[in-house]
């Protein structure tokens, strides 16, 4: 990038920087324009606005400072002969959205109360995914902070933010991004969001931001009135234009991304990311753009402790291996427990039997397809993680795996209750890091849809996009598209939306969550998932153990779970059940608690034999 103009106003590369003492500091990257300005206002409807030359740099920068301008203040850039609004690409806030003014922010005003926070400190992390605009009926950063109390008390130590940066329309995801920079005006001000991260620090839970850098949303054309070296036609994006990480002048492209990786965890003091779809950020630099990034972001947390989460669809190791990734999706996990719960085998879970046997390689291996023929791929699906141990993130729910179904239905309306316990149980207390999605904690009985406030074309052509996508699930094929409300309808968001209250209303579920997230915090065999202390054995056709081999002073634990009916073993050849030498195994739990809305079980062990129920998890220590 080109050397900027006292370098010591700025925070960020381009945008506007509120300067000390008085005025702010603009600048742009726009290396095709022969003239550049902005329009500043105080107030939009008086008409009144001065237009502040920007110096050309001569390297495709251009910047001025604005003596008189000020926080809150509105602006607009101006290229060439170009009259229209058009927003700063590094806004920090659009207070009427992507395509109206963008206003001058001073992050330095808010008073942090968070200094003596260092980071997520548990290796027994416990992830919770949260999209802003349905996890309160109010849709916002002020109405979610203070349940922030209840994610503590249940256990949360790390909350999962879907995409804020501002996007077109009243409501949506968020992986449609158009101001990158600018916290989404839907959820609230800047100041809301850091008020939340605050808030979190105080009850001890880490923030990590959902980033978006393989593509921009509808509405991403404007970039181009900059530069049209921030995309490519190199590579081939799924969504809309790739963006360019290595093309002939892709320096400042590159900075601008990453700057904007570190600009959430320095300006909203947020405690890592999770890196969207990385199959689709392409570079092929000698030092790639995700190493970029994730040594920019630890530089910007000034020491404090940092979780970087990976999304890679092929389960390509390699591909994050050595770039600073912490956590990575197990999507095999999910598919085969989904496989396990509801018995249906189609489209992606074609791949998959829900044996126990798969469950026991996913909870010592991770991903089940390291460099194997996938039926549903029609080649090689993954590469050899044998070696990345357990660094992956399990999960039952989140809001992919939601939507892509018939009706958006949470996996309680797909399964039995004692199933689902079980393999909750396995999820909760296995080796691998857990992840729920907002209101699986006390089984919501709202939908997750995917919704996208479009029109006109774009509308189609998502509706069509979703169809045409989930056709690949011929049971929804069958039914011509998903039997859901259109996904730019307010009905499809509003439905969505948690109802807390079911909290209580559904306290059996609830309880369960809460009391095996506290064994898994309090229980010291958890703090160590080194892959040679774990093993796994199958005990009958439908039933397996997992075993933890701790320390001396901690002993051993063993998780049952049964998928079938009653077993009743009365010899065990299997030494994966023997309790260590002078010791005796003691139940701590059992999923078939009535305190969990389970129906009871006999003893596990009784006169040397086993009496494992049905659809049931148990989970054992050694004494």
């Amino acid at each position: 990038m080109g050397e900027i103009t006292n370098r010591d106003k700025r925070r960020l590369p381009i945008g506007a920087e509120v300067l000390d003492g008085a005025g702010v500091n603009f600048r742009i990257w726009a290396p095709d324009t022969s003239r550049a300005a902005v329009g500043i206002t105080r107030d939009p409807n008086d008409n009144e606005e001065a237009i502040i030359a920007l110096h050309d740099e001569g390297n495709g920068y251009f910047s001025a400072d604005a003596n008189f301008a000020s926080e809150g203040m509105l602006y607009r850039v101006i290229l060439d002969e170009d009259e229209r609004i058009i927003p700063d690409p590094a806004s920090r806030y659009q207070p009427r959205g992507p395509k109206w003014l963008s206003q001058i922010v001073d992050p330095r005003k808010f008073k942090w109360s968070d200094d003596t926070w260092k980071g997520p400190q548990d290796t027994t992390n416990i992830l919770y995914q949260m999209h802003i605009g349905t996890f309160t009926k109010e849709g916002t950063w002020k109405a979610a902070t203070p349940e922030l109390s209840e994610l503590a008390h249940m256990g949360i130590t790390a909350v999962l933010i879907m995409p804020v940066g501002d996007f077109n329309g009243s409501f949506g995801w968020g992986y449609d991004a158009v101001c990158p920079f600018a916290p989404t005006r839907l959820y609230g001000t800047p100041d809301d969001f850091r008020e939340f991260v605050n808030e979190a620090h105080r009850y001890e839970i880490a923030v990590i931001l959902d980033v978006v850098y393989n593509h921009l949303g509808p509405g991403f054309e404007y970039f181009k009135k900059f530069s049209p070296d921030y995309f490519t036609s190199k590579y081939k994006s799924s969504w809309s234009e790739a963006i360019s990480y290595d093309g002939t002048r892709s320096g400042p492209v590159r900075e601008f991304f990453v700057s904007n990786a570190a600009y959430w965890v320095d300006e909203f003091h947020l405690d890592g990311i999770r890196l969207d779809a990385t199959q689709e950020i392409y570079d092929s630099s000698s030092y790639h753009i995700i190493s970029e990034i994730t040594s920019r972001i630890k530089d910007a947390s000034q020491n404090r402790n940092l979780l970087i989460i990976a999304e890679n669809e092929p389960q390509d190791i390699a591909y994050v291996k050595g770039k600073g990734i912490d956590l990575m999706l197990n999507d095999d996990f999910h598919h085969t427990a989904m496989v396990a719960l509801t018995g249906r085998k189609e489209g992606y879970y074609s791949d998959y039997s829900g044996t126990p046997q798969e469950l026991i390689s996913t909870s010592k291996y991770g991903y089940l397809y390291q460099g194997q023929h996938s039926y549903f791929k029609r080649g090689v699906k993954g590469t050899p993680s044998l070696s990345f141990e357990n660094h992956f993130i399990s999960f039952l729910q989140n809001h992919d795996q939601i939507a892509n179904s018939c009706r958006g239905y949470r996996i309680e309306r797909m399964s039995s209750p004692g199933r689902l316990r079980a393999i909750s149980t396995l999820m909760l207390l296995g080796p691998q890091t857990p992840l729920l999605f907002q209101g699986q904690e006390f089984a919501a009985s709202t939908p997750f849809y995917f919704f996208a406030d479009y029109e006109g074309e774009e509308e189609r052509a998502v509706a069509h996009g979703r169809q045409d996508y989930l056709s690949i699930f011929p049971s929804i094929a069958a039914v011509e598209g998903p039997l859901v409300p259109d996904p730019a309808t307010l009905e499809c968001f509003e439905d969505c939306k948690l109802n807390l209250r079911e909290r209580s209303l559904h306290g059996e579920w609830y309880r369960f969550h809460c009391d095996m997230i506290q064994i898994r915090k309090e229980d010291p065999i958890f703090k160590d998932h080194n892959r040679e202390r774990i093993d796994g054995a199958l005990l009958s056709a439908e039933a397996f153990v997992i075993r933890y081999f701790g320390a001396d002073n901690t002993g051993d634990r063993l998780l049952i779970i049964n998928m079938g009916k009653d077993a009743h073993i009365q010899t065990s050849p299997e030494p994966l059940t023997a309790p260590p030498s002078g010791k005796k195994w003691t139940q701590v739990c059992y999923s078939e608690d009535p305190v969990f809305g389970g129906n009871g079980a006999q003893p596990l062990y009784n006169k040397g034999t086993w009496s494992i129920c049905g659809q049931a998890a148990y989970y054992l220590k050694s004494e």
